[in-house]
């Protein structure tokens, strides 16, 4: 049975890109990842802080990776899917970037990097917890 915990959060990130670049309404994904969400005026006044779709996506994917980071320090089956899964997600940004006009910007290359970095960081904090509980408990 497939638990909640392990689905990888940064799925969901690899989604709100896709449905922001393909229902964005412009052709250029450059040019949705750039549309303003909201705008801040700070308090020198003298130039409007905007927030975009692609501050949006990259703030989502760093509070996702956090998340998963911290999933990684636990040790169950599910963890064990969870990484596999996550590595299936890396290598679909890593296609999508590599074949798609539409996901070759800088924020999905970020997501791809960050991807990546769950992969690597799921497995290596994984075995250093295993050992770790292997030594206490031996």
């Amino acid at each position: 049975m497939l638990s909640i915990r392990a689905i990888p959060l940064l799925l969901f990130v690899f989604l709100f890109y896709n449905v922001i670049v393909l229902f964005g309404g412009d052709g250029d994904p450059n040019l949705v990842l750039r549309k303003e969400v909201f705008g801040v005026t700070l308090p020198n006044g003298t130039h409007p802080w905007s927030f975009t779709w692609g501050d949006l996506v990259i703030l989502l994917l760093l509070a996702m990776l956090f998340f998963e980071l911290l999933k990684a320090t636990y040790t169950s089956s599910t963890s064990l899917l969870d990484h596999g899964l996550s590595m299936l997600v890396f290598v679909a940004c890593l296609i999508e970037f590599l074949m798609l006009p539409a996901a070759q910007t800088s924020v999905f290359f970020f997501l791809t990097v960050a991807t990546l970095i769950d992969v690597v960081a799921g497995y290596t904090i994984g075995i250093r917890v295993a050992r770790r509980d292997l030594a206490i408990g031996g």
